[in-house]
């Protein structure tokens, strides 16, 4: 655990991870509040906060007497929200400094290609996107 962010937050962080990791399908039951308590030795109310932040955005219901489910078109919803907020963190940001430096497109996206080499994604500009 992160000391740096609230808890239930990282419970929260951690469900869409292996959401959007496909180890937990859409579909398939979320571990309950219970587990995740007792797994990371926190208190239920807690854990309980993080699943219900994923219930009220849509990525998890319930089903009454049985437990939470990751819902359909969860992962593409999480993906979706995390290319935006890469895109705003990271590449905003990026393209602001390129600009300052004089960069243009094609020597920016040579460096892209060349970090990419040197980190093992290969081609990470070019048209058969990863």
């Amino acid at each position: 655990m992160d000391e740096g962010r609230p808890i239930f937050q990282q419970i929260a962080e951690q469900l869409e991870n292996a959401i959007i990791d496909g180890s937990l399908a859409e579909g398939a039951q979320a571990p309950s509040t219970t587990e995740l308590a007792a797994f990371h030795r926190i208190n239920p109310a807690t854990a309980a906060k993080g699943v219900n932040q994923l219930v009220s955005d849509g990525i998890l219901h319930k089903r009454r007497g049985i437990g939470m489910f990751v819902s359909e078109g969860a992962r593409g919803q999480l993906r979706q929200r995390r290319r935006t907020a890469f895109a705003e963190q990271f590449v905003v940001p990026l393209v602001s400094e390129a600009r300052k430096l004089g960069l243009d497109p094609e020597e920016l996206k040579n460096m892209i290609d060349k970090a990419g080499q040197e980190t093992g994604l290969v081609g990470i500009t070019q048209e058969g996107k990863r």
